[in-house]
């Protein structure tokens, strides 16, 4: 593996860096935007639990908001519970922006390095070949076997650029899709709160 990085270049060096940072992103991306920690699971019936029992204080919303992305979203409804249906929808659009670009975070670098890679692997074939024609220039075609090294070490940065790139390029759009349906469902899930409060949806419809 080394012996194919030193062949290819110094131009291997930030393929490599990609390589990387394009993994230590995905991994991060894929601990964070876990469902299960994004949405809580029955969250929108236990606040209508608490709210029914006059249990919904100022500690417990704090508590709410902090343990979620969806949580964040719901406190800053119920904060202004007391308000009018429109002003509570606004307050959790105005947070919901927030949090989609909280759990978008990163994405734009992974969308990056799946445009900058092959590119710098390109690059590296394009100077590689220079060099090939400079062997050629000098000595001839007459010694293929080095002619056919040279193109060789031209190519592998054109593969370890796509190599790094075809990967951060499904995990961009896989993440992605992610985020978006996250952020319905956590509409969805708001809208019905606010529903529930302002009494315009019956109590048992509130399970999520």
């Amino acid at each position: 593996m080394l012996d194919v990085m030193y062949a290819g270049g110094w131009l291997m060096v930030p393929i490599v860096a990609c390589s990387i940072i394009a993994t230590a992103v995905v991994i991060e991306r894929g601990w964070t935007l876990r469902r299960s920690r994004i949405m809580p699971a029955n969250l929108v019936t236990r606040i209508w639990e608490w709210h029914r029992r006059g249990e919904l204080t100022d500690a417990r919303i704090e508590e709410i908001r902090t343990g979620s992305p969806l949580g964040r979203l719901l406190a800053a409804g119920l904060i202004n519970r007391n308000h009018s249906r429109e002003i509570m929808k606004e307050a959790i659009e105005d947070t919901g922006r927030q949090v989609v670009a909280e759990l978008e975070r990163f994405l734009n670098s992974l969308g990056t390095i799946a445009s900058v890679a092959p590119l710098l692997g390109l690059l590296g074939t394009v100077l590689g070949m220079i060099d090939v024609f400079g062997v050629i220039m000098d000595a001839g075609v007459g010694n293929a076997a080095v002619l056919a090294g040279g193109i060789s070490t031209a190519l592998i940065t054109t593969a370890a650029g796509l190599s790094v790139a075809i990967p951060a390029l499904m995990f961009h759009r896989f993440f992605d899709n992610k985020v978006a349906r996250l952020a319905l469902d956590m509409e969805e899930h708001s809208l019905r709160l606010v529903e529930v409060m302002k009494g315009e949806r019956e109590a048992g419809e509130v399970s999520a």
